[in-house]
C-alpha cells in the first residue's frame, strides 16, 4: 500500500537518501526544509507519517511534533543528531512514536517506517474485541475500528505508539508482557532499544488514563518482568 510521507529536514543529502529508499518502497514524499513549512504542508496535504528533524529553521522538530499532535495521531519518527537520553525522552514525551540518531542506517529507517505504518494502519484489521470493535476495561473503552480511547465517555488523545501498547495490554488483561514483546508489537520486528524509551511511553499512558499516575490502577509494573493491565 502506498502512503504519503512528510519529511521535515533541511539537509538535502539526507532528504535525497530517504526519498530514494521510500520511493523504492512505493511511497510518495512531501518535503519541507523547515518546521513552519512542514506544518503548512501537514495542514494542506494528506500525511500518513512524518519523519522529523529536530534542528530546523523557523520551527524546530519539537515544536512541529507538538503542533501535529494537536490535531492528529499519525506516526511520527524523529531523526536527529541529538543523542542524549534527555533529547530522546523529550521527543517521546511530546508525542513522537520513535527516535533515531544520525548517522543512521537507511535500511533500518525504512524498516522502522514500515513497522510504524503497518502497525498503525492495520492493527485494527482483525481485533479481538467486544461490542462491535470495542474493548471495555473498567472505565476505559478502546475502539479498534476508530482507533480511539475514551474514559467515562471522555476522549483521550493517544499517539500511535501509545495506542498500540494499550491495545496489546487491554486485549489480554492479567497477562504480563516483557519490554521486548511490547517493542515487537510497536515496531513489527525485535530490535535493541533502551529501557528508558518504553518507560516514557508507559509513563505517558499512565498520565492520560490513570486518576493517580503514581498509584496506577490499570497499567501495573511487574518488577523484573514487564507490564500488565489489571483485570476488572
Amino acid at each position: 500500500m502506498m502512503f504519503n510521507i512528510l519529511i521535515a529536514e533541511d539537509d538535502e543529502d539526507i532528504v535525497k537518501l530517504i526519498k530514494l529508499y521510500l520511493e523504492n518502497e512505493g511511497h510518495s514524499i512531501v518535503h519541507a526544509r523547515n518546521g513552519q513549512e512542514a506544518l503548512e504542508l501537514f495542514e494542506k496535504e494528506r500525511v500518513d507519517l512524518a519523519i522529523v528533524d529536530i534542528m530546523m529553521p523557523k520551527m524546530n522538530g519539537y515544536e512541529l511534533t507538538k503542533n501535529i499532535r494537536l490535531t492528529s495521531n499519525i506516526p511520527i519518527l524523529i531523526l536527529s543528531a541529538a543523542q542524549l537520553d534527555s533529547d530522546k525522552i523529550l521527543g517521546l514525551n511530546l508525542g513522537a512514536d520513535d527516535y533515531m540518531v544520525k548517522p543512521f542506517n537507511p535500511l533500518e529507517l525504512i524498516a522502522r517506517v514500515g513497522a510504524l505504518l503497518r502497525r498503525f494502519y492495520h492493527l485494527g484489521a482483525s481485533p479481538v474485541t467486544l461490542d462491535e470493535g470495542k474493548i471495555v476495561l473498567g472505565e476505559l473503552t478502546l475502539d479498534t475500528h476508530q482507533l480511539t480511547l475514551e474514559k467515562r465517555g471522555q476522549p483521550i488523545a493517544l499517539t500511535a505508539t501509545e495506542y498500540k501498547i494499550l491495545v496489546m495490554l487491554m486485549k489480554a488483561p492479567g497477562k504480563i508482557f516483557t519490554r521486548m514483546q511490547l517493542y515487537e508489537e510497536v515496531n513489527g520486528d525485535a530490535y535493541q532499544n533502551d529501557d528508558n524509551t518504553m518507560m516514557v511511553h508507559i509513563s505517558n499512558l499512565r498520565d492520560k488514563i490513570e486518576d493517580d499516575p503514581k498509584n496506577p490502577q490499570y497499567i501495573k509494573t511487574v518488577r523484573g518482568l514487564g507490564y500488565k493491565v489489571e483485570k476488572f
